[in-house]
């Protein structure tokens, strides 16, 4: 084993942007058998740094341009990927969305108009939408019937699509994975496999790619490529447009078998299931050592792909309910494998973010007429995408992207760490508390912790650790991690020197608002910029990393409207700007509250997922359960300032999943300036002074 060093090679890039296989239907990895010489692989890796996937799976359209907007472009995220959208079969089931009847773009997920809006509201946030295709197959229902949209349909007949003949003649299951002809000629546990050699099905399956393209996606996970054969998903994707341009990861299950994912690297990523396996065996065994030791997980390894070619995940919506890897069901060993996933340098990672379920085959919460309705704690959806230690080593993994790993270290069994070079570190631990010092080859300063800190509008809040010297002396907790990273050093205000916070007028009444600059002499950023975020009442912003140099800008809603000063754009400088109706100032808007304002802190001891204030102001009327949002304010306390005009506040505060502090039932009366409340016990001191 080698014990230097392993190096990311630099991902191969595009221009510029900007794979269902049923439950138990496909064999498992079993030993390697010979296969032929692939292809030349494709250049079609996610680009770095950018390159972490949120796959919300049984997320709706709405939902997923909320998301886009809120949490994945601010995160880092560089793309979402959607469920299947097409027409489908009508049930309740998660796989009815993997039984496409036609490829109308109406589902229980969403119209054609909000899947398009989806797509705009991603792209001016900065983040890809990657589209599951299913295009192997039809549906498997033996007797047809109608779909969503009201597609009537036979098992092999699709009127104005596709007729008996455009499907391949063995017409039934698969028997035999050792059999090339069955797996890719026979039906999918019952699934009208498509004649996909056929020039007519592959214009067809085309076309309905290539109007996804026009409408703005970036790419595609392809499902089920393994029943394809490779000469036949060559001349598929021969006729998509912009196919050089696209972001491709395709589902071939490794296995004893004749078909192997190297036939596929032409196309794109491949999903390397075998990461996974071994996650679920090293997090679920508590002995990670191994995944470290010599060049550690990734390429080097017997059966696993390339790190230019794989696409990694902890758990897709397959293998969560199949056993095969871990699954949110896990709890801590989820939570720390996905963290290593995001720290260690091999392949694209994917965050599956779905719902809770006892019943595998059991589809999200749905309304009176079957639709799926919006995400929400209360429909049991687990948010592991934007759970605040995955949220946050998904900036860790864009802040060392493409550093070596270094520093290795293990206890021989339930702990490691590894540096990324001078631009990270991370120590994960499946066993006891330890407490060491670490050498890392991060430079002397005081990082946050990003596995606890917060970060709101920009400004990190929590437990921090001090590098000197090259080293460090911390405590790991039982079944948890540390990370720290250079884009996560501790300052003593709210921004440094160097850095410019500029805050924007919300006053256009915009739905977005973006900042489109450049620092100094240098180049522009990419329109329409970057996100703006809500700062305080009637205000957005962006820290700008400006080095101390000025900053040319201008501000857009990411739909084509501008403000640009008439066209002289704007020159701010400092470490504060503030732009109004035109006029710049170098006060921060949101630095002090109205004398009339109650600002009221909230212990986060315990420790709920998120925070809500629901009150009423004087004897006037209550806000709609379950209130108004609560942010961060410092370690230990979220906050949320009212507009109480100097009289008292009610209030009661709950976690918007149903769970409630009252105040054993007489709600809380909060007044002055200054509010702080903390089981049970109420103080006019602000714990964040």
């Amino acid at each position: 084993m080698n014990p230097a060093p392993t190096v990311d090679r630099p991902r191969r890039r595009r221009r510029p942007l900007r794979a269902l296989a049923l439950a138990g239907a496909l064999a498992l990895a079993a030993p390697l058998l010979a296969i032929a010489a692939p292809a030349e692989p494709a250049e079609a890796a996610a680009p770095g740094p950018k390159d972490t996937t949120a796959v919300l799976f049984e997320y709706t359209w709405d939902a997923i341009a909320r998301e886009c907007t809120e949490t994945l472009g601010p995160a880092g995220y560089g793309y979402v990927q959607t469920s299947p959208p097409q027409e489908h079969v009508l049930g309740s089931a998660w796989w009815t969305h993997y039984q496409p009847v036609s490829y109308k773009l109406d589902s229980r997920l969403g119209t054609e108009a909000e899947f398009q809006n989806m797509i705009d509201t991603c792209n001016a946030a900065g983040v890809g939408v990657i589209v599951d295709a299913v295009i192997n197959h039809m549906s498997g229902q033996s007797a047809g019937g109608t779909g969503w949209a009201g597609t009537q349909y036979q098992h092999y007949t699709y009127p104005g699509l596709y007729q008996s003949w455009d499907f391949h003649g063995c017409k039934r299951d698969i028997v035999n994975y050792q059999d090339r002809w069955e797996v890719q000629e026979c039906n999918l546990v019952n699934l009208a496999d498509l004649n996909t050699s056929s020039t007519y099905v592959q214009n067809t399956i085309a076309g309905y790619l290539n109007k996804l393209v026009d409408m703005g996606v970036a790419g595609f996970r392809i499902d089920a490529v393994k029943h394809i054969a490779a000469t036949d998903m060559q001349g598929i994707w021969s006729k998509v447009k912009n196919r050089d341009s696209l972001y491709v990861v395709q589902e071939v299950i490794r296995a004893n078998e004749p078909i192997q994912p190297e036939e596929y690297t032409s196309i794109g990523d491949i999903h390397e299931f075998a990461f996974a396996r071994k996650l679920k065996e090293a997090f679920g065994g508590r002995t990670l050592n191994w995944l470290i030791e010599g060049n550690g997980i990734g390429a080097t390894w017997s059966g696993f792909l390339p790190q230019a070619n794989a696409a990694v995940f902890v758990d897709n919506h397959d293998t969560e309910r199949n056993g095969e890897t871990l699954s949110y069901k896990d709890g801590a060993a989820y939570d720390l494998a996905q963290i290593f996933t995001l720290a260690w340098n091999y392949g694209s990672p994917s965050i599956h973010s779905g719902y809770a379920f006892s019943n595998k085959d059991a589809g999200p919460e749905t309304d009176g007429a079957g639709a799926v309705v919006d995400a929400s704690p209360q429909g049991g959806w687990t948010f592991t995408h934007k759970q605040n230690d995955i949220l946050n080593m998904v900036g860790f993994r864009t802040a060392t992207y493409g550093k070596p790993i270094t520093d290795k270290w293990t206890n021989g069994s339930s702990a490691i760490a590894f540096g990324r070079g001078d631009a990270g570190f991370v120590a994960i631990n499946r066993g006891g508390d330890l407490t060491r010092t670490f050498t890392t080859s991060l430079p002397d300063g005081t990082y946050y912790n990003v596995i606890d800190a917060v970060k709101t509008n920009g400004v990190w809040s929590g437990p921090t650790i001090t590098v000197s010297g090259g080293q460090f002396t911390a405590t790991v907790g039982a079944d948890d991690a540390i990370a720290l990273h250079k884009d996560a050093k501790a300052t003593t205000g709210p921004v440094t020197g160097d850095d410019l916070t500029v805050y924007y007028s919300t006053s256009k009444g915009w739905s977005a608002y973006n900042i489109h600059y450049k620092v100094g002499a240098g180049a522009w950023t990419t329109a329409p910029g970057q996100p703006m975020t809500a700062a305080c009442s009637g205000w957005v912003s962006r820290t700008i990393d400006s080095n101390g140099a000025s900053v040319t800008a201008a501000f857009n809603n990411g739909a084509g409207t501008w403000d640009n000063n008439g066209g002289a754009d704007y020159v701010l400088s400092g470490t504060t700007a503030a732009v109004a109706n035109g006029a710049v100032t170098t006060q921060n808007p949101c630095a002090t509250t109205s004398t009339d304002d109650l600002t009221v802190y909230y212990s986060t001891s315990k420790g709920w997922s998120a925070y809500n204030i629901h009150y009423k102001v004087g004897s006037g009327a209550w806000t709609t359960a379950p209130g108004q949002s609560m942010t961060a304010a410092c370690s230990g306390w979220v906050s949320r300032t009212i507009d109480s005009n100097g009289a008292s506040v009610t209030a009661a505060f709950n976690n918007g999943a149903g769970t409630w502090d009252n105040n054993g039932g007489s709600d809380y009366v909060l007044s002055g300036t200054t509010a702080a409340v903390a089981n049970g016990a109420v103080t006019t001191q602000n714990p964040c002074g």
